[in-house]
């Protein structure tokens, strides 16, 4: 026995009228049915196999989180795919080609941001320097909207006790945070904050 909750919606008499008959559009809220059952099955065995494919062949950068643009096209992959899953108006190839054209793109655009300086710091956000030599860069800590408590929380995941243990402590481009340890001296032009924004003027 299935319990089925039904939803009536209200139509305009004059519509009904005109049309000479009364039209009841009714939703299920718990269960429509097992045809719809299995097309969902279906479609998402169908869905399943078809993103797949279209990893395997785009590369690991498609379902990576390397940075927020990254991140955009995997929401939007989630969505196209659920949509041609669930959705009566989208048929799994509408879905599927939707998600290729996404990825293509994405293709194209990391292709292009490799090749032009310009447009990486266009499309790319730049890693912070949050930390330096055991103190907080408070200027660049309120500009990147980062607590004290979640850097904390960073040291403490990377064994460290103490804000003075931590060399540098960065903020990366998909919201990350890297920890180096205080554990040697550091170069008067560090290789590894080439890319790294707010970093401290140097003096003397």
């Amino acid at each position: 026995m299935y319990w089925v909750v039904y939803v009536q919606l209200s139509h305009n008499p004059a519509n009904t009228q005109s049309e000479g008959t009364n039209v009841d559009t009714e939703i299920a809220t718990w269960f429509n049915s097992w045809d719809r059952v299995q097309s969902i099955l279906l479609s998402g065995l169908a869905v399943y196999i078809g993103v797949i494919i279209l990893v395997r062949i785009s590369g690991k950068r498609t379902t990576s989180q390397m940075n927020n643009f990254d991140w955009i096209i995997t929401v939007a992959l989630g969505g196209l795919i659920s949509s041609g899953i669930l959705l009566k108006e989208v048929s799994v190839v509408d879905a599927m080609v939707a998600a290729s054209w996404l990825v293509v793109l994405q293709w194209i655009m990391t292709w292009l941001v490799i090749r032009s300086e310009g447009l990486r710091h266009l499309v790319k956000a730049q890693p912070a320097l949050l930390v330096t030599d055991g103190a907080f860069i408070q200027s660049n800590m309120t500009s990147e909207r980062v607590s004290a408590d979640e850097v904390m929380a960073a040291l403490r995941e990377n064994g460290l006790h103490e804000l003075k243990q931590a060399k540098w402590v960065i903020l990366e481009t998909d919201a990350s945070f890297s920890v180096v340890a205080d554990n040697s001296e550091r170069p008067d032009n560090p290789q590894i904050l080439n890319n790294v924004g707010g970093r401290p003027q140097q003096t003397g």
